[in-house]
């Protein structure tokens, strides 16, 4: 098993748990690729057009990914 793939699946692991406080609100996120520690992300639905947004890419997902998953180094959202 690569490193990556093993990445791929820890970040996914990371994202699943944080799916239902996300979907809870109406949103979703959507993993769309880990390049080189940066990990980019799609968010859909509410979370996609919603003002705190940014607040929750940074202090939810980026830093539960930073915490969890050895490697991470950023997270990006893409649209």
């Amino acid at each position: 098993m690569s490193t990556e793939t093993t990445m791929e699946e820890q970040v996914q692991e990371v994202l699943d748990k944080l799916r239902p406080f996300l979907l809870r609100d109406g949103g979703d996120v959507e993993l769309v690729e880990i390049d080189e520690g940066v990990v980019k992300v799609r968010l859909m639905g509410a979370c996609g057009s919603c003002p705190s947004s940014t607040i929750t890419l940074k202090a939810g997902i980026e830093r539960a990914l930073l915490e969890e998953v050895p490697g991470v180094t950023e997270l990006e959202q893409v649209f």
